[in-house]
């Protein structure tokens, strides 16, 4: 069931996307901004309290609906899942921007690239050339594309899957709402959500990374893992970069002093004391790359899909 779960969910995403603007991602966002307003005191535990209500008031509910689903019948579960795969799933909330940064670059239009690149990661992409664009729109898509694909992945696997599903997405959002935002920059409300969100993404970002070096350039991939991966800040997100980097041949992340410029601190940010005169494997990225990153995705999708469907064959044949 869950094979066919994600199946469909993937082929009815593709036939009509699920808008990052939708009504329930909205009512989500106004919950939890509710939840902040109403707890937030300038504290951290006050942020432990609050994350774990926004949480638990999704989750319970998500997995209450599944087990009544359970005892009304096999397809009643199924039904469930799906829909909870296609809310919890954004293989394509975003992927316009990427497809559409791609064509402009490959027609020459750097002036277009460079505002969808804005829009999409609310940088300032005034001054980047083709290089930074290209670097960054790899970055943006492979972590993008875990935290919304290979994360939800794996969480539907564990026991209750849709409530767990929900409870990474939720996750993972109030890791970015209440700790990204301006007024929300540095405060001790958004410690908590950030420090649970990483330990609950520990294990699927090392099997995201994992299965990047499986259908890539294995032997550049761990080894940028094994000796890059530390010079990002966050350090989930240098795994994935570091080894989807060493997949595809790509040379990602920037020294610090540029980064500092250009980019979030939670995303592509390398430490100056990790800095070593030894650079990571790859060229520097260019066009071509966003075609490599489709692909090296496609190909992990198709990985976890044909062990899914194995996993799947041993429990219904064992």
């Amino acid at each position: 069931m869950t094979f066919l779960s994600i199946l469909f969910a993937l082929l009815i995403e593709q036939l009509k996307p699920l808008r990052a603007d939708n009504p329930v991602y909205a009512w989500v966002k106004q919950f939890a901004g509710k939840i902040e307003a109403s707890f937030n005191a300038g504290q951290a535990r006050q942020g432990r309290l609050g994350w774990f209500c926004v949480i638990l008031a999704l989750t319970v509910p998500t997995a209450l609906v599944y087990w009544l689903c359970v005892h009304i019948g096999a397809w009643a579960a199924l039904l469930w899942n799906v829909l909870i795969v296609y809310l919890t799933l954004g293989f394509r909330h975003y992927s316009h921007y990427f497809s559409s940064i791609q064509l402009a670059l490959n027609t020459g239009d750097d002036a277009t690239a460079r505002t969808l690149l804005a829009e999409w990661t609310k940088l300032d992409t005034t001054d980047m050339d083709v290089s930074e664009i290209s670097r960054i729109a790899v970055e943006k898509a492979l972590i993008t594309t875990h935290r919304h694909v290979f994360g939800v992945f794996f969480w539907f696997l564990m026991p209750v899957g849709p409530a767990c599903a929900v409870m990474y997405r939720i996750a993972e959002y109030l890791a970015r709402g209440w700790n990204e935002p301006d007024h929300m920059r540095n405060e001790a409300f958004g410690r908590f959500a950030a420090q649970a969100f990483y330990w609950i993404d520990w294990i699927p970002a090392r099997m995201t990374a994992a299965a990047f070096a499986v259908v890539g350039n294995f032997e550049d991939a761990i080894y940028a893992w094994r000796n890059f991966a530390d010079r990002w800040k966050n350090e989930t997100d240098g795994i994935i970069l570091s080894t989807g980097g060493g997949a595809m041949g790509v040379l990602l992340g920037t020294p610090l002093e540029t980064a500092i410029a250009i980019l979030p601190a939670d995303a592509s940010t390398i430490d100056s004391t990790a800095m070593e005169s030894e650079s990571p494997p790859g060229d520097v990225p260019t066009p071509r790359a966003l075609q490599s990153t489709v692909g090296l995705v496609w190909r992990a999708l198709l990985l976890w899909m044909f062990l899914l469907l194995l996993l799947s064959a041993a429990i219904w044949f064992g």
